[in-house]
């Protein structure tokens, strides 16, 4: 099972849903990076769970600890390995369904891959495993700088799609939607999904603006491929876009490409990427996110023990809409991934 992202910057999570905890182990960090708990839990609080009536209610703290690599508040050069422990965790909750195959989940690949049965809340396949990504996420922008800045929003909830950004009012909305003109309805449209015992999925903006141009490769290892790569390993993503994405299907070249003057380019249908390499413009990625997979409706599936017809239900504690803690963790995988290319340009340079 891999389990680590990133060539120059290495990335590797560790853990499971109902495991002991979770938890990162990051290689690759220059020394003399000022790294201390407090700076990891403020995103780490982001996507916990329990913060409002729209996410999980499960009653974690998600409290960080740098078991290595750090002292007196400094990186030394080493791995630095961090972990959250797992403290509200019922497995009970599973009991009726453990030998069944949750629709919409990775338990029945997970059996065909690796001859497991399903795990308690999914075990690797949960999205607890994030945490793991929210923490080398933090090192990573740690290592870009504060000039390279990132936000993130909701920009369709369901059938409600906003028409404008707002980045601060997204902030301290519940289901981080972007568009106060369209806010209310976004969240009366969860609620419904919630009164039916189902979920409902959505869209978010990525915007990363700083980064400098002239990062990236032409070939293989396009800046926009290994971005897409890593938003896409995030579990519950199941589409991307770069730039313009999908909408250039119905544009022309006229219209698409982005004219350069001599004060810099007129438009940023590329998003920030041309060749595979960073122009030096806003970084612009669109995120499709699936609805919640848990939902306490009646579906059908199959035992796992025999292969028989069976109708279940999930109970438990799940969020009606991924979108609000998800921000975070695609922020995080697209630092991951400009540090990594960040070092090794630094590399080159360097030999």
């Amino acid at each position: 099972m891999s389990s680590s992202f990133g060539k120059n910057f290495v990335v590797t999570t560790f853990g499971e849903s109902h495991g002991n905890g979770v938890g990162v182990i990051v290689d690759g960090i220059p020394a003399g990076i000022k790294l201390t708990e407090e700076d990891v839990q403020v995103e780490l609080d982001k996507r916990r769970p329990g913060t409002s009536a729209f996410v999980s209610p499960r009653n974690e703290a998600d409290k960080v600890e740098i078991l290595s690599g750090t002292f007196k508040g400094e990186t030394i050069g080493s791995p630095v390995a961090m972990m959250v422990r797992n403290t509200n965790a019922r497995s009970g909750d599973y009991d009726n369904i453990r030998d069944y195959f949750r629709p919409g989940h990775a338990d029945f690949t997970y059996y065909k891959r690796y001859g497991t049965t399903p795990l308690p809340g999914g075990g690797r396949s949960s999205g607890r495993e994030t945490i793991g990504r929210v923490t080398g996420g933090v090192i990573a922008r740690l290592i870009l700088g504060e000039s390279v800045q990132f936000n993130s929003c909701s920009t369709r909830i369901g059938q409600v799609e906003g028409k404008r950004i707002d980045w601060e009012f997204a902030k301290g909305h519940p289901l981080r939607f972007g568009d106060p003109d369209l806010a209310d309805q976004a969240i009366e449209e969860v609620k419904d999904a919630m009164q039916r015992h189902d979920s409902v999925g959505g869209k978010l903006a990525l915007n990363i603006k700083g980064f400098p141009a002239g990062i990236g490769d032409p070939a293989f290892r396009k800046l926009d491929a290994l971005l897409a790569m890593g938003i896409m390993s995030v579990g519950a993503v199941k589409g991307v876009e770069i730039g313009a994405g999908f909408n250039v299907c119905s544009s022309y070249g006229s219209v698409n490409n982005d004219p350069i003057t001599e004060d810099g380019f007129g438009s940023n249908n590329a998003g920030g990427i041309l060749g595979g390499i960073s122009t030096g413009q806003d970084i612009n990625i669109n995120v499709a996110i699936k609805p919640t997979s848990s939902i306490m409706s009646e579906q059908n599936t199959i035992s796992a023990v025999d292969g028989k017809n069976k109708v279940i239900e999930v109970v438990g504690r799940h969020d009606p809409c991924l979108c609000p803690r998800a921000c975070v963790v695609v922020e995080a995988m697209a630092a991951m991934v400009l540090a990594d290319l960040y070092l090794g340009k630094i590399e080159a340079i360097k030999n």
